[in-house]
């Protein structure tokens, strides 16, 4: 299967290489696809040197697929393209998420909204991934009336230029700015871009992405997502009331039991998670699993993944292999 990774020398589209290779996904010949600048240097897949192309030359290639992780402003412009030319694209990006026509698909959750003849498919933001992943089966148990976030995230979740950010400014190195403030012994809630209701984009994403994956618009959800100065994976404190009582035991099984979830929860030894231990994982863990006492039918969590390998590449891959598993190419 000839597939291509656009944005294949960015942070995230290296992981997409790696996790290809790593799951072992049919690929007959690799296109790495990224800006001028880089076409014509090589990376590694499968201990050989693949040389870097332009997007043009990925199209004119007709990859069966290709696994967009470029930026909102290119997917606009080449989604459709690659499209039009019979290749699935996987889209990383903002651009296509809330598009009616476009799936927005978390496999363990709604793949089945992924019908024959899609070709461009929507990969959610990280944020969203790690959150629905650990709601999913209680939302299907006890109906989520409300979600109550608040998000703790990852420079990496910005991009190389925040992770250089941090380091120089750990090193005492004046540097360029990804931020508007120093992130080092630091953190501010602000991601994405302010909107004209004081709430962020990134912000905005976690309420509509979630009910478009859920499929339910009644869900009420207020959002605050803070920068941290971390490099592992973002992390998210969910205060979560549903329509029906719960059993906390019954709640904590049907976490456990989700695909791609753990529950790591025991204080008495300190055992939480963390980004440290959600790094370079692609599993959801979950921890802290209590009981609001100040509130009927509430349930606080608190959930971490690697924004970069779940939150983003092994997510996108996931959805490749459910396309090639079920022919739906």
């Amino acid at each position: 299967m000839k597939t291509a990774v656009v944005g294949a020398t960015g942070m995230v589209g290296k992981t997409m290489i790696k996790v290809l290779e790593e799951r072992n996904f049919p690929v007959t010949e690799l296109l790495p696809v990224a800006s001028e600048r880089s076409v014509g240097k090589e990376i590694i897949f499968r201990d050989k040197a693949v040389k870097v192309i332009s997007i043009r030359d990925a199209v004119d290639a007709k990859p069966a697929i290709a696994i967009f992780s470029a930026g909102a402003t290119v997917s606009k412009e080449w989604a459709p393209v690659f499209a039009e030319n019979g290749t699935v694209v996987i889209d990383n990006s903002s651009a296509w998420r809330m598009d009616k026509n476009v799936p927005l698909v978390v496999p363990e959750i709604n793949s089945h909204s992924i019908k024959k003849g899609d070709r461009i498919i929507s990969n959610p933001n990280c944020s969203t991934i790690q959150m629905v992943m650990a709601l999913a089966p209680l939302h299907k148990k006890y109906r989520i009336k409300r979600l109550v976030v608040a998000t703790y995230q990852s420079v990496t979740g910005t991009g190389v230029k925040a992770v250089a950010q941090m380091e120089n400014e750990r090193a005492g190195i004046k540097g360029e700015m990804a931020y508007p403030h120093p992130i080092d012994l630091n953190c501010f809630p602000h991601g994405g871009s302010f909107q004209d209701d004081g709430y962020t984009t990134e912000e905005q994403k976690l309420i509509d992405e979630t009910r478009k994956i859920f499929d339910d618009r009644s869900i009420m959800i207020t959002a605050t997502v803070v920068r941290i100065p971390v490099v592992g994976g973002h992390s998210e404190a969910v205060n979560i009331e549903f329509e029906k009582e719960y059993d906390i035991d019954e709640a904590r099984k049907l976490i456990s039991s989700f695909p791609g979830v753990v529950v790591y929860d025991n204080p008495a030894l300190n055992e939480y998670p963390m980004p440290l231990l959600a790094h370079n994982r692609d599993e959801v863990f979950v921890g802290r699993i209590r009981r609001d006492l100040s509130r009927e039918k509430c349930l606080n969590l608190w959930i971490v993944s690697d924004n970069i390998r779940k939150g983003a590449a092994t997510n996108a891959v996931q959805i490749a292999e459910f396309m090639a598993e079920n022919e739906l190419y």
